[in-house]
């Protein structure tokens, strides 16, 4: 009877040394598969118009350029551009770290009249498909006289029911006898959130500041929609507003395109490589709960 159950654990190494292999080849395949248009547009910036227009295609460039970037400079306003995306950006991401932070600390160590009521309105605009918000949107900024302004492209976004409830959901793991040992000791309720709460959820803050970062670079639909002045439009829509101009080609073609979307792509590859850490905590923390 002790042959079985000794051969068990030996069955089950030899079956994790087989899968294993299995698995690594599986995540390369498709982090090949996720990772090839990148690298496409990122080889091609540097490509030649020979290059670009060549048949069978060609990955990697045979002359490198910078010809690309230099183009995309003088015909467009790139420095404008990446300033307004950058500041809409920030603000948006700050506004949110800010405002969800605080809506997710009362939700979650709060006690006040309605509180599941306002945690089901969070719950229920989660549902919500954002695209149908554009109009009224649109209809509310534009009877602010907000539209071509950056309080106009901020606003819409300065709080998302994705934010409260990711740090409702990680404020809730901090322990409640911490926040009452400091209320016996006199602290306020700003002091618990600032000092104590907001050190330990430094994982979802990271998590969030990816997210919202990201989501609000990449924003084109509300931006396109909200501004009329070329002076206040970010990198994607002056980018969208370029692909269409007839005069593309001759400008420099498919190769500026390329440039221009590796420039949009930079700053987001930044934020997550410095908040990479924090943010594999806050993922393995999820896990763990």
């Amino acid at each position: 009877m002790s042959a079985p159950t000794a051969s068990a654990p030996t069955g089950r190494r030899r079956e994790g040394r087989v899968r294993r292999p299995v698995l690594y080849v599986l995540a390369s395949l498709g982090l090949l598969v996720m990772a090839t248009p990148f690298l496409w547009m990122a080889l091609s910036a540097f490509k030649s118009r020979q290059d670009l227009t060549a048949s069978p295609p060609v990955w990697i460039p045979s002359n490198w350029t910078l010809s690309n970037f230099s183009a995309l400079l003088d015909q467009l306003d790139m420095p404008r551009y990446f300033v307004n995306s950058l500041i809409v950006a920030v603000m948006v991401t700050v506004c949110n770290l800010l405002f969800c932070s605080m809506l997710g600390y009362a939700l979650a160590k709060l006690d006040f009249a309605g509180r599941s009521k306002v945690f089901g309105i969070v719950l229920a605009a989660l549902m919500v498909p954002g695209n149908l918000l554009i109009l009224p949107l649109y209809v509310l900024m534009s009877g602010l006289n907000l539209i071509d302004t950056y309080a106009g492209l901020v606003l819409p976004f300065a709080a998302g029911a994705f934010g409260v409830f990711l740090m409702r959901q990680f404020m809730q793991t901090v322990p409640d006898e911490l926040l009452e040992a400091a209320r016996i000791d006199g602290a306020g309720e700003w002091y618990i959130f600032w000092r104590i709460v907001l050190p330990l959820v430094r994982p979802a803050l990271a998590t969030l500041t990816i997210f919202t970062f990201l989501g609000s670079w990449n924003n084109f639909v509300w931006p396109l929609v909200a501004t009329n002045d070329p002076g206040k439009y970010t990198l994607p829509v002056a980018l969208a507003t370029f692909a269409n101009d007839p005069n593309r080609t001759v400008a420099g073609g498919n190769g500026m395109l390329m440039a221009g979307s590796l420039l949009v792509v930079l700053p987001v590859l930044g934020v997550f490589a410095l908040l990479q850490r924090h943010f594999t905590q806050g993922i393995a923390t999820a896990g763990l709960k």
